[in-house]
């Protein structure tokens, strides 16, 4: 039983046309891509966030203040 099972993946995987597999792979290729890209904007929004967080308390201590513009 299982050299048949075998032999006849194997008949189905030789049977596969590979234009297909080439498109599979060109889109995982794509999808791979995307996900650096989307890591890598998580990490810079991480990064935004603590920024806006250190300038917040800065602002709310004291330790800066900012002054109105004078109407003309």
């Amino acid at each position: 039983m299982g050299q048949t099972v075998a032999s006849l993946n194997t008949r189905i995987l030789n049977n596969l046309d590979q234009t297909e597999l080439r498109e599979q792979m060109a889109i995982a290729s794509l999808l791979s891509g995307m996900d650096t890209e989307l890591t890598a904007l998580e990490t810079r929004l991480a990064k935004t966030r603590d920024l806006k967080q250190g300038m917040m308390q800065a602002l709310l201590t004291g330790r800066i203040r900012l002054v109105a513009p004078q109407a003309a």
